[in-house]
């Protein structure tokens, strides 16, 4: 009776079936496991115990375990009545990791593994299997050295899998990705024109610099780059550099941030008495005309108003009669307001004046104490005009 029932309890196995058992021995190569309803004991390769690479039988199984795997082969000695199914864990543990990376695949989730290897062309993680990071999707910024990540677990998306020829690419760079947009997000909703920040240059243009406020980049001006003439970035700044700036404007439907680095150090004007008071004469550098008058700078970030009435003691209907772009000239300092940080300077006043059948009365006009809302008076647009026009943010 008890023969019968036990040969009725004895099931068919075949190739490519899905068995369970209990670990019996641990051998230096392989497994013994005592297969559940089968006629015959199952072998387990080490090679088929795991996903990764082991030593040991002891690393991933103990005796008495209850483990599952598939069936590859059945090898039957039937003159002696005897046999064995040669098993592998590692297959079934592959398609239960198939299964659970495509589900997160369809559903655009996100999973953690950890960096077992690094290797030239990327990482290799564990996901139930090997998987696959290359070095293009690794981050969203350029990284060197992979060492860094080697034992982190990471956060990572499924970008490709390929059961057939056991290929699984994972990318870190897609998770980064999001993570940037958010913080953009948040921090287009948080700062405000007048925040002084800490950036670091991305990328510089000919038109000015782009900093990298953490998540998002803003644009400092050529002309906000230094209280001095800059003619290109590279002057000032270098890719990389950590740099402070002030928000001078946030257009948050376009992503636009201005910023200024300028702003952000102390004006020359501050120490300009030091330097330079009402009475001197000094030399400078015609910077600008306009139809009221030439603008002198007299030193770094230092420019002044000559109008047109103090260029020469001879009647001048425009500037550009007399003067250009580039000119080296002696100025006499009028006037200094600086708390308007303006500075109203005079050519006539260092030169001897010629005999003239103009009228001694002709007045002139002071830049810096002038209120007159009058066509000579240079408005904001006149003073930077220049500057106004290239500024294409």
């Amino acid at each position: 009776m008890t023969e019968e029932f036990n040969e009725s309890m004895i099931k068919e196995i075949k190739e490519g079936d899905k068995v369970t058992g209990e670990v019996q021995q641990l051998e230096d190569k392989h497994v013994v496991v005592s297969v559940n309803g089968g006629k015959y004991n199952g072998i387990i390769p080490i090679s088929q115990l795991s996903t990764h690479h082991i030593e040991n039988a002891s690393d991933v199984v103990k005796v008495g375990d209850e483990i599952g795997a598939y069936v590859t082969k059945i090898e039957v000695d039937e003159e002696n009545e005897s046999g064995s199914y040669i098993l592998s864990k590692r297959q079934l543990e592959e398609e239960k990791s198939y299964e659970f990376l495509k589900e997160k695949q369809d559903n655009d989730e996100t999973i953690e593994a950890k960096v077992t290897e690094v290797v030239k062309g990327g990482l290799v993680v564990d996901v139930g299997q090997r998987g696959f990071i290359p070095a293009s999707l690794i981050s969203t910024d350029y990284i060197e050295d992979f060492s860094d990540y080697d034992g982190k677990v990471l956060e990572l998306k499924v970008e490709e899998l390929d059961p057939e020829n056991n290929r699984v690419i994972l990318s870190r760079k897609a998770v980064e990705a999001i993570e940037n947009e958010k913080k953009k997000e948040q921090l287009l909703d948080s700062i405000q024109a007048g925040d002084v920040l800490e950036g670091k240059v991305a990328r510089l243009t000919n038109f000015g610099a782009f900093i990298d406020l953490g998540g998002v980049d803003g644009l400092v001006h050529v002309s906000e780059l230094s209280h001095e003439h800059v003619k290109t970035p590279d002057e000032v700044v270098e890719i990389g550099q950590t740099v402070n700036v002030k928000v001078r404007s946030v257009e948050k439907d376009s992503e636009r941030i201005s910023l200024s680095i300028k702003d952000t150090l102390p004006s020359p004007f501050e120490t300009i008495k030091e330097k330079f008071n009402e009475g001197d004469v000094v030399e400078g550098k015609v910077m600008r005309l306009a139809n009221f008058g030439a603008f002198v700078e007299i030193g770094a970030g230092l420019q002044g108003l000559v109008h047109i009435s103090e260029i020469s003691h001879k009647h001048i209907g425009t500037p550009n009669e007399v003067l250009e772009p580039g000119d080296t000239v002696n100025v006499k300092i009028l006037g200094i307001d600086q708390e308007e940080e303006r500075i109203s300077l005079s050519i006539k006043a260092t030169e001897e004046k010629e005999e003239s059948n103009e009228s001694d009365e002709e007045t002139t006009q002071s830049y810096t104490t002038s209120q007159d809302s009058n066509e000579d008076n240079p408005t904001i647009g006149d003073m930077f005009g220049d500057k106004l026009k290239d500024l294409n943010l």
